[in-house]
């Protein structure tokens, strides 16, 4: 069960990651672009274009949310 929690807290941060370059290219050529070849332009995208990038960028915190669920939580049951 926690297997596939795991692997859907990866889908849904590549979800994420696609859906924030969507953004991206959707404000620009160049910042999509930008945030295709050289990842972290994206955390500056964040920043500068928080609301067209909110939504994406909680996509995947969720996404990461999930995997370290499915990481620690059964280590943390069989101590």
């Amino acid at each position: 069960m926690w297997d596939f929690i795991g692997y859907t807290g990866v889908a849904v941060f590549i979800l994420g990651g696609l859906a924030l370059l969507v953004a991206a290219f959707r404000t620009s050529i160049l910042w999509g672009l930008g945030c295709l070849i050289f990842s972290p332009l994206s955390l500056v995208y964040i920043v500068l274009h928080w609301g067209s990038a909110k939504f994406p960028f909680y996509v995947q915190l969720a996404g990461v949310f999930l995997f370290l669920a499915a990481v620690y939580i059964p280590y943390w049951s069989r101590a």
